[in-house]
């Protein structure tokens, strides 16, 4: 018995551990100075089309008119767009008529109260997200192109009806192109239709692109970061560090789009078309682009291709409000069928009592009253093997030079007493999931981030810290302060350690008494909702094993 313990308990230090070697150590910044991004930036804008461009039509080959072109839109001046609904800001510019700056309304950038909204396009990508292109650069100065708009005012204000906007392009063969984005203010869901008129005398044969794209976060293992996408009905999320070895994923597309912690920024097409899902990775910036079917457009012809934008929170019921199974964004991975139920119960209590710090606490004690049976169970076991202690202890003295007699006495010992020396073992063991699954849910759910608990702790996303001292502290993650909750979580931890049966070897029963120490310096940078959740469910878990140890003395 003593020997299966020590294994589980080595085991769940290999497995912390391991999540945090995976999300906290050897974390190396990517992001490199504001004027590096801009400038690796624009390369990738101009750049990745041209990369994999398909060969040019012969009869709208490049001319003169390129650099004409290119000096003119140089030369002339964009202006930029404001639009305001109740959800957001977005700033729009007429060079490429892409997205400049997407400000939320209902989030902040730190916890600080005087902290600006969250913006979700960072000032260094000064060319903007959702620019339209060509694969095969068969249309002339597109990518440099400023588009005229249907309105003088710089400002849209969408409060009460859907509103729009035009963007208008022609080159100088006479190929117009066309953006307009319709915006809802009851909706995060933006419109985009895109018209491109063929009136020159040739043939256009190529293939749409719309980007968005993001300078690379580092991950710290809170949850997916990186590109993601719905093809063939299957999430494809692509960690930065595996797009060099695939950067093509091909298929029935329902969306594209680039993630991080807590928030997504994703390009929907109107129905589920066949394409593909192209990564780019420069460095510091990390571009997706969809890349619709080939199409070709005769002389005097038109084309429309629309497409839903996206940028907001990573919010369970607002992407499953919005259809087109954008949802599947918030994955937990192998944990789904445990952590969505519980982040959906975890909601419910807060639109009850608003404080996501007590919705928490009853989330931790509907699931222990779920797992009540097993842990009955355990503690049981471990209470009668308390009582065969002082035999144990015998039959080892006795023993001692002999370990294959000592093992056939100790069985011996558990038959005659009917215990079964696993039986404190396997019910914990299949509560680990459930750890687990609480574990990616709490660290993913974007209704923490800022949210407030008690006292000094107003971040449940956060470790909790209270005081800052101002100075770095060895193992701690700054800020650096008292972690109150982990130190009482270690000390609830050391004593459900001494109300559990020793090991006879004293060497076994030394490591298992460390295993406080290492959980409370492993969870020192953990956020304060886990910690809270780990708190309340080894206060939760002594109770019940008095109670146990009480009933069956």
């Amino acid at each position: 018995m003593e020997q299966v313990r020590l294994l589980l308990a080595i085991g769940l230090s290999f497995l912390v551990l391991f999540v945090w070697s995976m999300f906290f150590a050897d974390r190396q910044p990517v992001i490199d100075d504001p004027q590096t991004v801009q400038n690796k930036s624009t390369t990738t804008d101009n750049q990745v089309p041209k990369d994999e461009a398909l060969p040019k039509t012969d009869i709208l080959k490049q001319g003169p008119a390129d650099s004409m072109l290119t000096a003119q839109a140089n030369e002339n001046p964009a202006r930029e767009i404001v639009v305001e609904t109740p959800f957001y800001t977005v700033q729009i510019s007429t060079r490429g008529a892409a997205f400049t700056s997407y400000v939320l309304k209902n989030y902040r950038e730190t916890v600080d109260r005087d902290s600006p909204n969250k913006e979700l396009i960072p000032k260094e990508l000064k060319n903007g997200v959702f620019r339209t292109s060509l694969l095969g650069q068969s249309v002339t100065g597109l990518d440099d192109a400023v588009f005229s708009i249907d309105q003088s005012d710089d400002r849209l204000v969408v409060t009460s009806e859907k509103k729009s906007l035009v963007f208008s392009w022609v080159n100088n063969e006479g190929i117009a192109l066309t953006k307009t984005y319709t915006f809802d203010p009851e909706s995060y869901l933006i419109d985009l239709d895109i018209l491109i008129k063929n009136s020159s005398a040739g043939l256009i044969k190529d293939q749409l692109v719309l980007s968005v794209r993001k300078p690379v976060e580092e991950d710290k293992g809170y949850g997916f970061v990186g590109p993601s996408g719905l093809i063939d009905d299957k999430l494809e999320q692509v960690k930065i560090k595996k797009v060099e070895d695939r950067d093509e994923y091909k298929g029935l597309i329902k969306w594209i789009g680039i993630e991080d912690q807590y928030f997504l920024s994703s390009i929907i097409p109107d129905s589920q078309t066949s394409g593909s899902m192209k990564l780019t990775l420069t460095d510091n910036l990390i571009v997706s682009q969809l890349i619709n079917p080939q199409f070709e457009l005769p002389s005097g012809a038109q084309k429309e291709f629309r497409f839903f934008l996206f940028m907001g929170p990573k919010s369970m019921e607002l992407l499953d409000s919005l259809g087109h199974d954008l949802g599947k964004a918030l994955n937990f991975g192998f944990f789904n069928v445990i952590a969505k139920p519980c982040l959906w119960f975890m909601n419910k209590i807060y639109s009850v009592i608003p404080n996501y710090g007590i919705a928490i606490i009853l989330l931790t004690l509907f699931t222990k009253i779920i797992l009540w049976p097993l842990g009955s169970k355990s503690y049981k076991s471990m209470s009668e093997m308390k009582k065969l202690q002082p035999l144990m202890t015998e039959l080892r003295e006795k023993h001692k030079n002999d370990k294959q007699k000592m093992n056939q006495e100790l069985m011996a010992l558990y038959r005659t007493y009917k215990v079964n020396p696993m039986g404190g073992c396997l019910p914990m063991v299949l509560q680990i999931p459930v750890f687990f699954a609480l574990y990616r849910m709490l660290y993913q759910a974007i209704e923490l981030r800022h949210a407030p608990f008690v006292f000094w702790i107003n971040d449940l996303s956060a470790p909790d810290r209270l005081f800052d001292f101002g100075f770095a502290i060895p193992f701690m993650e700054p800020p650096y302060g008292i972690p109150v909750l982990t130190i009482i979580m270690g000390a609830t931890m050391l004593l459900q350690q001494k109300m559990s049966p020793p090991p006879g070897d004293p060497t076994q029963a030394k490591m298992m008494m460390l295993m406080p120490v290492v959980f409370t310096f492993i969870f020192i940078n953990f956020s304060s909702g886990l910690v809270l959740y780990w708190l309340v469910n080894n206060v939760l878990s002594i109770g019940q094993q008095y109670y146990v140890q009480q009933k069956t003395s």
